[in-house]
């Protein structure tokens, strides 16, 4: 099972891991939202259009799925794709014998 190589793209992107750590905080968030805490939080100054463009990247790598409710588009975060990365390289093999 190899895992998506946009999944390694999306992931290998400072930026694009923060905005999955702001979902993980607070899940379902705007544009706006997601602009304003990169900003405050982070000190982040990118305009809304590269924000617009690296949550572009997540939904295709998968990581990001989106609804809209009117003029409003929210984003979720989705670990599900990294279940492939797990899978692949498993954390709990157990402590190797001496």
């Amino acid at each position: 099972m190899d895992a998506n190589p946009e999944l390694f793209r999306a992931l290998g992107d400072a930026t694009r891991r923060t905005i999955l750590d702001e979902l993980t905080d607070k899940d379902g968030q705007t544009l706006f939202e997601i602009c304003g805490r990169l900003t405050m939080k982070h000190g982040l100054g990118s305009s809304r259009q590269a924000i617009s463009q690296h949550l572009a990247v997540l939904e295709q790598a998968g990581l990001v799925r989106t609804r809209r409710e009117g003029r409003y588009k929210f984003h979720h975060i989705d670990t599900g794709p990294l279940r492939s990365i797990a899978e692949r390289w498993p954390t709990d093999r157990g402590e190797p014998n001496p």
